[in-house]
Parts: structure tokens; sequence; C-alpha cells
């Protein structure tokens, strides 16, 4: 008999009922150290003083009126990212997957309105993550996200990851957009190197082609910049925001430049929900706190400190760990053992983590996660691997 909740999620045995830090309480009142910070989304920990405060106030006045109001919350959230990005408008969406909708939308009505109807084909890497529509799966192309879903949306070409000269041979006269994410989180921690981007920059611009970066996982002062792309030195004509903007309240984004969201004009999208007063208000708070350059270093004065203890563990743990990958707070421990195993090994010893392909372990702490919080979680997964190899 199928159960009341639609069983699409393979869960594990623990059910939380509150979280303070990057520590969760679990039913049996035993506390977990939380390194996948609700894959990404929850920024700043659980229950964050501030977001308490911001959301408390908010809900007192308004929490949702709709688009065809002025929204003063959202203005203010939109010039924020304005100010602080390559960005000149916004649009809010309450999802990743809304936002990649969007971009996806944006981009081919873009080359529309500027007489290439024809341009409507989207190149996207090998790897990527980029939601659950029809339109995001078709995007990624994997049999894992695919399989059974057909007829896909038409329109995208996959490339291999890292590979210039494939997507450098992909574009044509009909391409569109080039969408990728410049640290890929599902497909296993991947980083795209500074000279491909600013490379796929280029190529860009010489072939008049949108380039779209995702994100949704990498951004939000994750990487240590705000956003990732800002280590290249490079800035797309879009780019889709989500998880960490909220930090743990449904909140998308798309950024983008007036040229590439030329063509989206009144009624060319909308949105029940997305950009409420209660999310933006939320969002302008969290991007408040971490865009603040004394917290981003910070972020990379903690993801130093992990990096280095992670690098020690795969010195120490041969038969389980092999690489440390990522960059800023998304980070990655390619393993050696299926890192599901791993994940569950780690249920024991109360240290929650999130697998990603390429058997990949995905460390996505807090961005606030205080140091002690560190050195206690590194040596929850040493005892964790300690296990594993007991019982190999």
């Amino acid at each position: 008999m199928i159960s009341a909740v639609l069983p699409t999620y393979n869960r594990a045995p623990l059910a939380f009922v509150s979280g303070e830090g990057s520590w969760l309480t679990a039913e049996d009142g035993s506390r977990y150290l939380d390194l996948g910070a609700g894959i990404a989304v929850n920024a700043l920990g659980h229950a964050h003083p501030a977001l308490v405060e911001t959301l408390t106030a908010q809900a007192q006045k308004l929490w949702h009126v709709s688009n065809i109001y002025t929204i003063p919350e959202q203005e203010r959230l939109a010039e924020m990212l304005v100010a602080r990005t390559f960005a000149d408008t916004v649009f809010f969406t309450n999802s990743g997957t809304e936002a990649a909708e969007l971009a996806i939308k944006m981009a081919r009505k873009h080359h529309y309105e500027a007489g290439q109807p024809e341009r409507t084909q989207i190149i996207a890497v090998e790897g990527a993550f980029h939601g659950r529509s029809t339109g995001a799966i078709a995007a990624a192309g994997s049999e894992k996200m695919v399989k059974g879903y057909g007829p896909l949306m038409p329109g995208f070409t996959q490339v291999k990851w890292a590979d210039h000269d494939a997507i450098r041979a992909a574009i044509t006269d009909r391409t569109c957009a080039v969408i990728i994410e410049p640290i890929q989180g599902e497909g296993g921690i991947r980083v795209v190197p500074d000279q491909c981007l600013k490379g796929l920059r280029d190529l860009c611009d010489s072939t008049g082609t949108l380039l779209i970066f995702d994100e949704v996982q990498c951004g939000m002062g994750r990487s240590g910049k705000l956003f990732a792309h800002e280590w290249a030195g490079v800035t797309p004509d879009i780019m889709m925001v989500a998880k960490g903007i909220g930090g743990g309240f449904p909140l998308g984004a798309v950024l983008a430049t007036e040229a590439a969201a030329s063509g989206m004009t009144a009624g060319s999208h909308g949105s029940t929900y997305g950009g409420n007063p209660l999310g933006c208000a939320i969002g302008a708070k969290v991007t408040e706190i971490v865009s603040e350059p004394a917290f981003l270093d910070g972020v990379s004065q903690k993801a130093a400190q992990f990096r280095q203890g992670l690098e020690g563990l795969v010195a120490s743990h041969p038969k389980v760990f092999e690489a440390v990958r990522g960059q800023g707070l998304i980070l990655g421990l390619k393993c050696v053992v299926p890192n599901a195993d791993v994940v569950k090994a780690g249920y024991a010893r109360h240290i929650l983590t999130v697998a990603a392909a390429d058997n990949v372990l995905r460390l996505l702490p807090a961005l606030n996660i205080p140091e002690a919080d560190i050195a206690e979680a590194l040596a929850r997964l040493d005892a964790t691997a300690t296990d594993l190899e007991n019982a190999l």
C-alpha cells in the first residue's frame, strides 16, 4: 500500500524536531551535527536569531498579496542584489527549479525578440543538475533524470564536463545559450576552472550566445565569494539563485542584465507566490549578512580549516576516502567505499552528510559554522571512517 507521502525519496529513519546553529535534535532528544544544511539551504544554520526576528516581524504584518501590486520587500531585495552583482533586474521565484524554467524562457525570448527565432538550442553540461521540471531534466539529460518522462522538451544538447572544444563545436547559428554550474553540486562537487569560465565567456561573446550560470547550490557565499563565478572575474548574462538565499525559507531568483531580459515584458512570465513579502524580507536579511566582506572572509577561513582536516582524513583512511574536492564550504570527499555507506555509517556517529554523483560525499555546512564544530565534524568523520574500515 502506498504511503500517504508519495514515496519518491529513500528517506533515512531520522526525524528532527528542532535545530540550533549546526545541530539538529531528533525525536528521541539525540543531537546530530549537520553537514548538509538542508542541501546548502540553511546558509546561516538552524534558527538563526536574526532570521527568526525578521520572519516574526514580517509575519505579523503581511505574508502575501500578489504580484499585481507593488511589493516593497521585493523591490528592496531586488535592489540589494542588483547593487551587489552584475545584474540589472531580478525576478523572484520559490525554488531553483522555477528559476531554471525562467532562465530557459528568458534566453529563448531574448533571441526571438532580437529577430532570431531559430536560436532556441541550449547547451548544457554532462553531470549537471538544474532541477526536476520537464525543462530542467531535459537540460541535464542524464538517464536517471529523464527515464520514463518522455517525450522530453526539445532544444537541449549535452557536452562533456570541462570540454571547451566540445562546447565550441556544439555552438551553431541555432544556439541560444550555454547553461553551466560554476561548481557542480549534485554532479560530484566539480569546480569549473577559472580559465574555462573565462574562455566560455569569450566564446559566448564572440557567437552572440547568452551565458547562464546556475548558482543555486554554489551561490550566496558558499564558495567564499557572494557568487562562485566572481573567482574567475567573469559575469553571466543570466543567473539562477535559490537554496541559501532564503536561509531555509523557500525563495529563488533569476538575475539578468537588461539586454538578456529585454524580451520579458508585462505578461511574459509570472508567479503566484514568487517574491512574496515574507520570503523577500528574509532573503534581504540573509543577503545583508552573507554579502559582508568580513563574513565572506570568515567562510574562506573556515573552509581552509575544514579542507586541511579533510586532507588529513584522506591520508589517514585511504581505504575509505580518495580525494578532497570543492571550494569554500561546498566540499566533497571522493570515496573508495560506496558513498551511501559513509552517509549511513555517519548516522551512528550522529553526523549528517549528503551523497552526490561520482561516489562523492557532499559536505555543505552552515556558512557560519563555528571552528569548534568543524573540529567536531572532522573527529566524527574520522570515527565514521574507522568504523567502515573495521567492517571491511
